[in-house]
């Protein structure tokens, strides 16, 4: 296990705004920014699109998160291969994943239902790395608010899986 390096990863997910009520299905993008703790650098980025098998990208999806059916259908590829890019790209199980909240969950349970392994072993939430070091009990606090409490200026357009995993690599710089 390499403890001086950790993935920062982000995903977006089909997604529909139904009376008000936010609902979400297959993943569609995997960004992932790796971190070097002893450089205090952001040393990777990728960005991955998925091809979901059985959801459609609603128009609600594409305004937040700026995906297309097209771009989806010019640059998915199935979640398997996702998978694999991420193991060779960043090291799969040799180093420790983190994302903000518990994409982790979400990223698990997609590979089980299409009968794929995760590509981590070692998970951090940093959404409550972040609560315990601020002692944020009982609020729940957002990535983005999160890192400008810190004073980290965002940088781009918030649901995007790479620009989203960009800004977790920085805020994880400073509470690792």
């Amino acid at each position: 296990m390499n403890y001086n390096r950790v993935v920062c990863f982000d995903l977006e997910m089909c997604c529909w705004n139904v009376d008000g009520v936010g609902t979400t299905g297959e993943i569609i993008e995997v960004g992932l920014a790796e971190i070097d703790l002893e450089k205090g650098a952001i040393v990777k980025r990728a960005q991955y699109y998925v091809r979901p098998e059985k959801d459609d990208i609603s128009e609600f999806c594409t305004e937040l998160t700026g995906i297309t059916p097209r771009t989806i259908r010019k640059q998915g590829r199935p979640l398997a291969d996702i998978i694999q890019s991420m193991i060779k790209n960043f090291g799969g199980p040799n180093k420790i994943y983190a994302a903000w909240g518990r994409d982790d969950l979400i990223l698990r349970e997609e590979c089980k239902n299409k009968g794929l392994e995760i590509p981590f072993k070692e998970f951090v939430n940093l959404a409550t790395l972040y609560r315990i070091q601020n002692r944020v009990k009982n609020k729940r606090i957002g990535h983005r608010a999160a890192q400008e409490a810190k004073g980290i200026e965002w940088e781009g357009r918030q649901h995007s899986g790479y620009v989203d995993a960009y800004n977790l690599a920085k805020l994880a710089l400073v509470l690792l």
